[in-house]
C-alpha cells in the first residue's frame, strides 16, 4: 500500500488543473502582451487566473495580484520591494518561526546596515502580540509573520499583529502559503498589506504563485524590463501554468470549508491513535493549527535515531512523511523552527511532519498509525542493538 502524506511539501495538480495547462498550452499559448488575437487569448486566461486567485483570498480586485514563480520569489518582492524603496538601512521585524524564504531575505538586509528584530515564540510555535508591541522601533518600516507555520503546523494571530503593525504606522506581510487553499482566507479581512501564495500547495501547477498587494502600498520591483504585472514582475507570463493556477484556485474556493472540516477530523484521529505512544511528543499549538497537519518529536529514543531515518523507514514501508519542512528535510542540522520553540539541538533533529490531503481517507490514517508503530519500535531496537565488531 502506498500512501502520501506530505502534503505540505507539494500536492498532486487536480486532473482539472492539468487539463486546463494542456489545452492553454496547445491553443491559447499567445504572449500576453501582444496585440493580436492570438495574444489576446493569452491576455485573457491571464487575466481570468487573476481574478480567480482574488476570489480565493477575498482580495479587492484582481488588479492587486501579482503574479510569481512560487512562495519563494513573492516572499522575496515583499521584503525586498519594501526595503528597496528606502535610500537608507530601516528597522524590520519577522518572528523566530520563519521559512527560509523569509529570514534569508531578512538576514541579507541586516548584513547591508537595516536592523533586524527577531522575535521569539512560546513552546508551541505561537508569537504574543505584546511582544510585537515592545519591539516596533521609530524606523519600523515592515513586519513579516508567517501566517501557517509548515513544520509543526502553528497559526498565527495575524489580524491582530497587523493591527498592531498599523498603528504604529509599518507595513505588515504574511507568508500564507501553507494557509491559501486550506483555510478561509479575507485579506480585508485580515488588514494585511503584502500577502504571498503558492499554487502546488493547494493542487495547482509547481512554479506558480503570486503576492497579493494592498492598493496604494509602494514596491519596488526585483526584475527589470517589459513592466509586466504592474510594473513589479517584468517576464513574460507562463499562460499554461497561470491558467492552470487559476483552476486550481477556483476549485480549493468551492472546495474549502468540506475539505478543511474533514482534513481536521482525520488529523485528529491520527492524533487519537498516536498519542499514548511514549516515544511520540506532539508539537506545535492544537487551539490555533493548520486543518490537515499533525507533527511530533521523539523522546526517550536512542541519540542516533533522527526524523530523517524514521521518514526513510517510513518510505520503505510505502509512506511518505516528511522530517519537518521539505526545504529543510536533506540537511541533518537541527531544525532552527523546534529550536526557537525551546527544543534542545538533539530533540530538534527528531520531528517529523504528518500533512493530510484530498486523497487521505480514514483507512489510511489508521495504516499508517500501525506502521509508525511498528517502524519506530524497530528502528528504536535497532539503534539499541551492539554493533557487531
Amino acid at each position: 500500500m502506498q500512501i502520501y502524506l506530505d502534503y505540505s511539501a507539494t500536492t498532486p495538480p487536480d486532473p482539472a488543473v492539468v487539463a486546463t495547462m494542456q489545452r492553454q498550452a496547445l491553443t491559447g499559448w499567445g504572449n500576453p502582451s501582444s496585440l493580436h488575437h492570438w495574444g489576446e487569448r493569452g491576455a485573457l486566461a491571464v487575466e481570468m487566473a487573476r481574478w480567480q486567485v482574488a476570489q480565493l483570498i477575498q482580495a479587492p480586485s484582481p488588479e492587486t495580484i501579482v503574479f510569481t514563480s512560487g512562495g519563494t520569489e513573492a516572499n522575496n518582492l515583499a521584503i525586498f520591494g519594501v526595503a528597496h524603496g528606502y535610500d537608507r538601512p530601516q528597522h524590520l521585524i519577522i518572528s523566530a518561526v520563519e521559512h527560509d524564504a523569509i529570514a534569508a531575505p531578512a538576514r541579507q538586509l541586516e548584513a547591508r546596515g537595516w536592523q533586524l528584530t527577531v522575535l521569539p515564540v512560546d513552546p508551541t510555535g505561537w508569537v504574543n502580540p505584546f511582544d510585537l508591541v515592545a519591539a516596533l522601533r521609530p524606523n519600523t518600516v515592515l513586519v513579516s509573520m508567517i501566517y501557517g507555520q509548515s513544520e509543526v503546523g502553528t497559526i498565527q494571530a495575524i489580524a491582530d499583529l497587523a493591527q498592531i503593525t498599523h498603528r504604529h504606522g509599518a507595513l505588515f506581510h504574511t507568508d500564507a502559503v501553507q494557509v491559501v487553499g486550506r483555510l478561509p482566507v479575507d485579506v480585508q479581512g485580515l488588514g494585511v498589506d503584502l500577502l504571498s501564495l503558492s499554487g502546488h500547495k493547494f493542487y495547482g501547477p509547481q512554479g506558480s504563485g503570486a503576492l497579493y498587494v494592498r492598493p496604494g502600498v509602494a514596491l519596488v520591483p526585483l526584475l527589470a524590463g517589459g513592466g509586466q504585472e504592474g510594473k513589479l514582475r517584468s517576464g513574460t507570463q507562463a499562460v499554461p501554468t497561470l491558467a492552470g493556477l487559476g483552476v486550481a484556485a477556483a476549485l480549493a474556493a468551492e472546495r474549502l470549508a468540506a475539505e478543511s472540516k474533514r482534513l481536521g477530523e482525520l488529523r485528529d484521529r491520527l492524533l487519537s491513535q498516536l498519542r499514548h505512544n511514549p516515544h511520540l511528543l506532539p508539537t506545535g499549538n492544537f487551539n490555533h493549527r493548520l486543518p490537515h497537519h499533525l507533527s511530533f518529536v521523539l523522546k526517550d529514543v536512542p541519540p542516533t535515531l533522527t526524523g530523517r531515518e524514521l521518514v526513510r523507514q517510513m518510505n520503505l514501508a510505502g509512506i511518505a512523511i516528511s522530517a519537518g519542512s521539505a526545504c529543510h528535510s536533506g540537511q541533518a542540522a537541527p531544525s532552527p523552527v523546534l529550536t526557537a520553540m525551546g527544543y534542545g539541538a538533539r530533540q530538534a533533529q527528531t520531528g517529523i511532519r504528518f500533512s493530510l490531503g484530498r486523497e487521505t481517507m480514514a483507512a489510511d490514517v489508521d495504516w499508517v498509525a500501525m506502521v509508525l508503530e511498528q517502524v519506530l519500535g524497530r528502528a528504536i531496537a535497532s539503534h539499541l542493538a551492539p554493533v557487531a565488531g
